[in-house]
């Protein structure tokens, strides 16, 4: 008896003697449950092992986490910093709350834009820098650069300073340049491209070359010509596949505007990039006449 008594304790989990000896008599029922016990501790035992193999299985398949690159981290901030942007002016708190969807409404109204922000939520904007500044070289010879470097004299010595000019653009029409000065290049560049956003323009883009007759607004609707300084500079439609036949810094605002083909006529003191890109711009700006 005492072998059928320590059996059903272990079937049922009891550990009361009456209750024991009452559930010991039906030999059966404790056999039963004691198979469906060991049956359940088995079941148990294959489903962990089974999630042991599929845990290690995912570890081995998993691939290490990949660390973000400088662009990467700063693309996120720029995110971050939009998403948390409070704006100032009645044209941003517009813009934020949608009542104003597109950025030709609003270089069409006339509205001047004083927060770079407003440009970021409209469209996705790109940059380039024009490189307006030369690196030290024999005989004047050195290779251009972004920064233009300048410095003046005082009781505590020489003051660096740095000039660059950004330039700005969707590539769907709309363009804009600006100069930053600052007594580091990146403080310099970022104050361009700030300065860029707030002075876009819209260029009208059309197929207007005569001996081309396709439907893509691939270049400028007629001749327009812009000055700045001695420089002009006059951009002339073209077929399409002509490619951009200007200077190569004008190259990097008319691929911003939207522009693919194009021809070009320059005059004046034509290595004085400043005017160069405002004469540009400024013809650009002229194709919006009606």
């Amino acid at each position: 008896m005492t072998e059928d008594i320590k059996k059903t304790a272990e079937a049922y989990e009891t550990v009361s003697e009456e209750k024991v000896l009452d559930e010991a008599k039906d030999v059966e029922k404790v056999t039963n449950k004691m198979i469906e016990k060991k049956t359940e501790e088995e079941t148990r035992k294959k489903e962990k092992e089974k999630k042991e193999i599929i845990k290690k299985k995912e570890e081995s398949e998993k691939v290490p986490e990949r660390r973000l690159t400088r662009k990467e981290m700063q693309e996120a901030e720029e995110k971050r910093l939009l998403e948390s942007w409070e704006p100032k002016t009645k044209l941003g708190k517009d813009v934020k709350n949608g009542k104003i969807k597109t950025l030709d409404e609003v270089i069409d109204s006339g509205q001047k834009i004083l927060e770079e922000q407003v440009v970021d939520y409209l469209v996705p904007i790109q940059s380039d820098l024009i490189s307006i500044g030369q690196a030290k070289g024999k005989f004047g010879g050195g290779k251009r650069r972004a920064w233009r470097q300048t410095q003046r004299k005082t009781e505590e010595g020489n003051v660096l300073t740095f000039s660059s000019m950004a330039v700005v653009g969707d590539e769907k029409g709309h363009v804009g340049i600006g100069v930053g000065k600052a007594t580091e290049t990146l403080p310099a560049r970022d104050k361009a491209v700030r300065k860029a956003k707030l002075s876009l323009i819209k260029v009208q883009r059309t197929c207007a070359g005569f001996d081309c007759s396709c439907s893509e607004k691939h270049t400028i609707p007629f001749e327009v010509t812009g000055k700045s300084g001695s420089v002009r500079v006059t951009l002339i439609p073209a077929p399409q596949g002509t490619g951009l036949v200007v200077a190569n810094e004008l190259k990097k605002i008319l691929k911003l505007a939207g522009i693919k083909d194009v021809y070009s006529k320059t005059f004046g003191k034509q290595r004085t990039t400043f005017n160069l890109a405002k004469a540009c711009i400024e013809a650009l700006n002229k194709t919006n006449r009606k």
